[in-house]
């Protein structure tokens, strides 16, 4: 093993350690909990040439080294490695998941699982209905003035509106529209919907035509065009596990938690097929400079 390597080494020690005890890590405490092959003596100058570098830092005088960014950094890039789960614990997650009643439970069954799992604070983004496809539209009469439009997506999500109509309508006539427009946007994504939308309330025949229109304009108004952004969040409370980790307060993350808008462009930004780490800072909003988001 190379001097170099000998030192990421050290530094993936002092980074687990210090993550596990919350406490700066020690030459004594790196030779006692791990394997390096070295004395403590020879520790000494790799973390004094770590701390040269950037990587670690002494926060008193008569203290251990702690991570800096740079450190964290450095340790995501080329030190960590992912473990996979067991099929216990995928059999475990699966079973929670499966009692889940409706979208909103699976989310926040999903969220308070990664925060027990994590022991930091969860952040769950809401299905962005614009991005769904749609797996099946019902519309029925509520009486003959007033329908009941549900629209099913393929990610779990279900709408609902109630629309009042300016003609009377029959069972017949709902049934109808309700085979037309099945046929017509089922299956497909609802941001590609619009035309499809607007053509069937023109090219309905005449007896239903006043209805389509109705139904036409809630569809592309409310289900189609609305920008959509929700988050849920649990885990907050792990923020005061360890209170030292935030040097000034925990008052600029708890902010950030609260603006959506933040969050929501933290999500957008991420690749879904790739996993992003941003440590300190990295994060381009104040309020999380002092924390590391996963995403």
């Amino acid at each position: 093993m190379t001097h170099d390597e000998r030192r990421l080494q050290v530094l993936r020690a002092i980074v687990e350690d210090f993550v596990s005890t919350n406490d700066p890590v020690g030459s004594k405490a790196l030779v006692d909990r791990h394997s390096l092959g070295v004395s403590a003596a020879t520790i000494r100058n790799d973390m004094a040439v770590l701390e040269d570098e950037g990587y670690i830092t002494q926060p008193h005088t008569s203290a251990g080294r702690v991570p800096t960014d740079k450190g964290y950094r450095l340790f995501v890039d080329r030190l960590t490695q992912i473990k996979p789960m067991t099929g216990a614990e995928r059999k475990a997650i699966q079973s929670f998941l499966e009692g889940a009643v409706d979208l909103d439970d699976v989310l926040g069954r999903t969220v308070r699982l990664l925060a027990q799992l994590t022991r930091q604070v969860a952040v769950v983004q809401y299905p962005t209905i614009a991005r769904s496809g749609i797996r099946h539209v019902e519309v029925f009469p509520l009486s003959t003035s007033r329908i009941m439009l549900v629209v099913i997506t393929d990610s779990g999500r279900i709408e609902q509106r109630v629309i009042p109509l300016n003609v009377e309508v029959t069972e017949e006539q709902v049934a109808d529209l309700r085979s037309k427009l099945n046929a017509a946007i089922g299956g497909l994504r609802l941001s590609d919907a619009s035309s499809r939308v607007a053509d069937l309330a023109r090219n309905v025949p005449s007896e239903i035509r006043p209805l389509a229109a109705c139904v036409a304009s809630v569809l592309l108004e409310t289900l189609v065009e609305q920008p959509d952004g929700r988050i849920m969040v649990g885990g907050t409370a792990n923020l005061t596990r360890d209170l030292h980790d935030f040097p000034m307060s925990l008052r600029p993350i708890l902010e950030a938690l609260e603006e959506q808008v933040v969050i929501l462009r933290l999500i957008g930004e991420v690749d879904p097929s790739t996993v992003l780490v941003r440590i300190g800072e990295e994060n381009q909003h104040a309020g999380l400079s002092s924390a590391a988001v996963v995403s």
